[in-house]
């Protein structure tokens, strides 16, 4: 006896091709949103240290103010590593050209940024940090404290993710030709 999950390959596929030919559009416009608004918790973050001088555990973010458990949680930060990761890679079919190596190029920083937050997961869940460092430490946070190395992180991912969406959306441009989405008019 055969049990269904529901789900089958076609329908998958079908649901990827839609995401990235006639869904292209939308999909990117909530990608980028998500984006973002972690990159501006992020700056606000900075903001917070560096001009109102507040003291790095105060200094939240504007959703970690009355959230403060969002800062701390290591599951949540490797949950939007991983959400920023799955998203380049299933809206990557829809870019040709250019803007399909711009995006590449996103999907690859952050596919090492994933690594580094699974390397501090696995940190608090073996209850062991790495070369005994106080706090769950991933290796580019050996060179560079980590509220600038995350926001340094999320601007390498998403400059390259705008400058792809960019050239994506530009009319007339011969390597939107063979793009299968609508996202840049034809004119």
């Amino acid at each position: 006896m055969a049990i269904s999950t529901g789900t089958s390959p076609l329908t998958v596929r079908g649901g990827l091709d839609s995401l990235n030919s006639r869904h292209h559009q939308l999909g990117l416009r909530l990608f980028l949103f998500i984006v973002v608004a972690h990159w501006a918790e992020h700056l606000v973050q900075a903001y917070q240290i560096y001009v109102m001088g507040w003291p790095i555990p105060e200094a939240r973010g504007v959703l970690g103010l009355p959230f403060p458990w969002l800062v701390t949680s290591e599951w949540m930060h490797y949950g939007y590593a991983l959400v920023m990761m799955v998203g380049l890679f299933l809206l990557r079919p829809g870019f040709t050209g250019r803007s399909g190596t711009w995006w590449k190029v996103s999907l690859g920083i952050q596919v090492w940024h994933h690594l580094e937050h699974l390397l501090l997961l696995v940190q608090v869940l073996v209850g062991a940090h790495l070369l005994g460092k106080a706090a769950p430490t991933s290796l580019i946070q050996l060179l560079m404290p980590r509220v600038e190395l995350h926001l340094f992180y999320n601007t390498l991912v998403t400059v390259p993710m705008v400058v792809a969406m960019y050239l994506h959306t530009r009319a007339n441009r011969p390597d939107n030709a063979a793009a299968p989405c609508a996202c840049a008019p034809k004119d």
